[in-house]
């Protein structure tokens, strides 16, 4: 199961969470959230600096081998904002957030591949109440590479909802999917009975912070021995 630990951006909290041995680090590149990452230099601690490595794999230099997959979060934000911070902090997944076209998707893939990141991949978010929500999935299939099902708030934005797991039923695609929304640790017995085959992993946010954007790394380190008991 992948652990995804979203909305971070102190550098000395993300190796710490790097150290718990998370999957997936997500950097929130919407205004609109108080976790939001700035295009600031990484020099004033907002997240680890990231140009030492690119220097060393131009230089064929050896580089950390385990680091965590790195996920930009993005809400119906500019395709060349997007492309600018794939480049800057050499992410893995582009998370979409918002209300994203196929088009676009197919457009943004387009524009990255070869050139500027050859392997990138998409994760797609799905806010879901009701089957009708979670039939949405269809219009994605065959240019995303992740969904994240999360429950549908009426602000944007992630939400704190619990997700109602009997809709999984409904889901009959082909894409693996992480499961947001207000995981806390009180949930691993919860997750570890989902049954689901393309249930991927979760993604946690707010029920493990101290403060928005600084992870509780003892909440964290026990919710990840526990799932992965």
């Amino acid at each position: 199961m992948k652990i995804k630990v979203c909305g971070m951006r102190d550098a000395d909290n993300i190796r710490a969470v790097s150290d718990l041995g998370a999957d997936m680090i997500g950097f929130i590149f919407w205004k609109g959230s108080p976790r939001y990452v700035q295009m600031i230099s990484s020099s004033a601690g907002t997240i680890p600096d990231y140009s030492e490595e690119r220097l060393a794999k131009r230089q064929n230099k050896s580089v950390p081998p385990e680091r965590p997959e790195r996920v930009g979060v993005f809400v119906d934000d500019m395709p060349q904002n997007i492309v600018t911070r794939v480049y800057n902090y050499d992410l893995d997944y582009i998370q979409l957030h918002g209300s994203e076209s196929r088009i676009m998707m197919e457009n943004l893939r387009s524009t990255l591949v070869p050139d500027i990141k050859n392997n990138i991949k998409i994760i797609k978010t799905l806010s879901i109440r009701s089957k009708d929500d979670i039939e949405g999935y269809k219009e994605y299939e065959g240019i995303v590479d992740m969904f994240l099902f999360e429950t549908k708030m009426s602000l944007t934005g992630g939400s704190d909802e619990q997700f109602n797991l009997a809709l999984l039923d409904e889901y009959k695609g082909k894409i693996p999917f992480l499961l947001g929304g207000g995981i806390s640790l009180r949930d691993t017995e919860r997750l570890r009975r989902i049954s689901h085959p393309l249930f991927a992993g979760v993604n946690l946010n707010s029920k493990f912070e101290t403060e928005p954007g600084m992870k509780d790394i003892d909440k964290l380190r026990t919710f990840i021995e526990e799932i992965r008991r």
